[in-house]
């Protein structure tokens, strides 16, 4: 046998369930021993869930987190598993004398061995940026935490830690430290696995180290973490990764900082950005659902692409038994709506109603005496308003269906269309959701399956269909150009001069600038959605709905 057998837990906590989240850990310990693992290590926060927001300022909360993680190495070593030395992210309530006015507690990774909770590592980077408070909630630590274990020097580190310079990993290599191990709550967006490997990879050079990185799995509210943990060596030698949003054990045989194996055989690429994506949504929908205790979902199906895709992410996050449709015809509504959504449910195997609104709009026109735009919001309203009340009366979970691209100009009728507890392509672009539909139709067939959305509704132009013969692009430019406006003005932060300069037409930038700026206030009554760019709406992007910046 190898020196040691390093287990990297990949977990799916849940905030608050710290019993539940232990038992997890619990269950992998057992499973990492039965492989011959002496030593395992466990992501970011598992304890707890993360992130906790401001749980952290909760005095009970955080001590019973560390009384939990008394108990669980306690009940370790009653179950005979007290020889294996565990590590845990959690957080810790900091002593009233180094407490700030605005903080008392640490985010930390505890070693746990023979019944005891040993020293605890204290992240030293709070991220403040992104998704991220940090600094708000947690006090900084200032130490490196390094330990031997079987002829070898380990230090702990939390994953911001590794993403800036100067703090305690900067001191790995002055330690003559063999391994960092290094606890992470990183959340998924496009093409953050290459920058993680490229980050290990350069840590591992730097400070003359192998990186076991581990990572949590799974959706907590708009995040979502995709595992991916990977074990790199001091010649910056990829070893091999865990799979992305599913949990388990990667184990791997240490004899010396640069001579690792995998225990058994390991990817060592990727798989392609569509699949990630795809995948992100499911696991994002599927543990909100699940977490939150809803039973099933439903959605209005309108036979165009984005209610289709959120119907098929839908199908495969819960099953075509816990997703239901309606159809929601209008006068406006062309045969190919109604027929495209009755084929997307049957290729789905969803259940799916029909209930017009054609009388209801009628009479409340008539009533309110409404027309034009007012009248077309209606028409949304209408919509909304029933789905919202099955919801209410069969107890679902309602999902809303619009983009990004929606999104960001304010393409949707507020408390109509945009009404919903999640938003499952929130963070799609319209361009990416056209992609995703042609790429989950190609991957059914590769697998022998019947592709899930009906071409139709794939090459069909996209309408709201609350007047004669209406198109998106009545109203807005080709998706092509607003979603490129949209990735320069939001994505990247540009100004309109920037983006003319890059070659958009100075006219069309003024109107998508002003169109973003003004729905600020629609976006702040939004319903949540995965996360999977580095640029989303909600907590990545915060602005003041007052605002006559322009």
């Amino acid at each position: 046998m190898p020196a040691v057998r390093i287990a990297l837990a990949q977990t799916n906590p849940t905030v608050g369930d710290i019993q539940g989240n232990l038992a997890k850990c619990f269950q992998h310990v057992s499973d990492a021993a039965a492989q011959g693992a002496n030593l395992i290590v466990f992501g970011e926060m598992v304890v707890s869930g993360y992130p906790i927001e401001d749980l952290a300022a909760s005095e009970t909360f955080l001590t019973d987190c560390v009384s939990a993680v008394k108990n669980f190495a306690a009940a370790l070593a009653e179950r005979g598993l007290g020889h294996m030395l565990v590590v845990l992210g959690t957080p810790a309530i900091v002593a009233p004398e180094h407490r700030s006015p605005w903080a008392i507690a640490q985010n930390t990774a505890v070693i746990v061995r023979d019944g005891k909770v040993w020293a605890g590592y204290a992240k030293h980077h709070l991220p403040n940026y992104s998704v991220f408070d940090e600094y708000r909630i947690f006090i900084p630590g200032d130490q490196l935490i390094s330990f031997e274990f079987e002829g070898l020097k380990f230090s702990l580190l939390i994953c911001e830690d590794i993403w800036q310079e100067g703090g305690p990993v900067a001191r790995l290599s002055e330690e003559n430290s063999d391994v960092a191990l290094v606890l992470n709550g990183s959340p998924f967006q496009i093409d953050k696995d290459d920058v993680r490997v490229d980050l290990v990879r350069r840590l591992a050079k730097n400070q003359n180290v192998a990186v076991a990185y581990v990572n949590l799995v799974g959706g907590q509210d708009d995040l979502v973490f995709d595992g991916d943990s990977l074990m790199v060596d001091a010649n910056q030698n990829l070893i091999g990764r865990g799979p992305q949003f599913d949990d388990g054990l990667v184990v791997f045989d240490f004899e010396s900082k640069t001579d690792i194996r995998p225990a058994s055989a390991l990817p060592t690429h990727k798989q392609d950005d569509n699949w990630q994506v795809w995948n992100a949504l499911v696991v994002g929908l599927r543990d909100y659902v699940n977490k939150n205790g809803f039973k099933s979902v439903i959605l209005g199906l309108s036979g165009g692409i984005d209610s289709a895709v959120c119907a098929a992410i839908a199908k495969d996050a819960l099953g075509a038994h816990r997703v239901f449709g309606v159809s929601l015809p209008s006068k406006y509504s062309s045969d190919h709506s109604k027929s495209d959504a009755f084929d997307l449910a049957k290729r789905l195997g969803i259940a799916i109603r029909t209930e017009p609104i054609k009388g209801a709009v009628k009479e409340l026109e008539k009533q309110l005496k409404l027309e034009g735009l007012a009248a077309e919001n209606l028409q949304a309203r209408i919509r909304g308003t029933i789905l919202m009340s099955l919801a209410n009366q069969e107890g679902h979970l309602t999902l809303t269906t619009g983009n990004k691209s929606e999104l960001a100009v304010g393409y949707s009728t507020i408390y109509g269309d945009s009404v919903g507890g999640f938003a499952p392509i929130k963070d799609v672009a319209k361009t990416l959701v056209w992609q995703l539909a042609k790429w989950r139709n190609d991957f059914a067939l590769q697998n022998g399956e019947v592709p899930p959305i009906p071409e139709n509704s794939i090459i069909k132009p996209p309408s709201a269909e609350l007047r004669p013969g209406q198109v998106d692009q009545d109203s807005l430019p080709d998706y092509e150009i607003l979603d490129a406006i949209i990735e320069l003005y939001v994505g990247r932060r540009f100004g309109k001069q920037q983006i003319v300069e890059a070659g958009f037409e100075a006219a069309t930038v003024d109107r998508v600038a002003k169109l973003i700026d003004q729905a600020e206030w629609k976006r702040r009554q939004g319903a949540i959605g995965p996360k999977i760019s580095a640029m989303s709406f909600g907590r990545d992007r915060r602005l003041p709905i007052t605002n006559r910046y322009r």
